[in-house]
């Protein structure tokens, strides 16, 4: 008898965890839904464009707004943790998640991308996440939002890797007057400044 009345306590507790949880959950996703609008649906391989880089084996770990990385957004999806895997493409980045949505960042909506040790609870220090800062576009009468996406690759070597593609790519978006041109074209990207400071 006694064992039946604490396997109804533990049980009981166990509940209440799991429901104040399920509230949380919702009530973040739905403070979040006015702020941040529903981000870009996965376009077509002739918008998505060739692969520059990966796929990598990652963790998507959320996406905050930005500048505040323990105010996670729990609209659309963006708040929920995940498996993925990571891509670089010509026309943006695609995070492809295992449970949830797959993530899709416009190259014209990429603000930045490098290193930190933590966001939104999770904090692996040593600049173990990759974060890129982009804005979502205007969507459903919500204005365009400024957010951080964060993620950690399995292996640690291509952090820095996964930051020079997006950093590149976003390079290749800059229009250039010819004498810059012509200095892009002797450039060596094995010896990039950038890519050994993000590394």
């Amino acid at each position: 008898m006694r064992i039946l009345a604490v396997a109804l306590l533990v049980a009981c507790a166990i509940f209440l965890v799991l429901y104040v949880t399920l509230i949380g959950r919702r009530r973040l996703a739905q403070r979040t839904t006015t702020l941040v609008p529903r981000p870009p649906a996965v376009p077509g391989p002739d918008h998505v464009g060739p692969v520059r880089f990966g796929p990598l084996e990652a963790v998507y770990v959320s996406t905050t707004l930005h500048g505040d990385w323990l105010a996670r957004v729990g609209a659309h999806g963006l708040g929920d943790r995940s498996n993925c895997l990571v891509s670089v493409h010509d026309g943006g980045v695609l995070v492809e998640r295992e449970g949830a949505e797959d993530l899709w960042v416009p190259v014209n909506a990429i603000r930045s991308a490098g290193l930190a040790p933590g966001m939104a609870g999770k904090y692996v220090g040593a600049d173990g996440l990759v974060v890129l800062t982009w804005a979502v576009p205007e969507a459903d009468d919500v204005a365009a939002a400024l957010v951080d996406t964060g993620l950690r690759t399995r292996r640690a070597e291509d952090r820095g890797a996964l930051v020079d593609a997006v950093r590149y790519l976003l390079a290749a978006q800059q229009p250039q007057h010819p004498g810059q041109q012509a200095q892009h074209a002797q450039h060596d990207p094995q010896h990039d400044p950038h890519q050994q400071e993000a590394r």
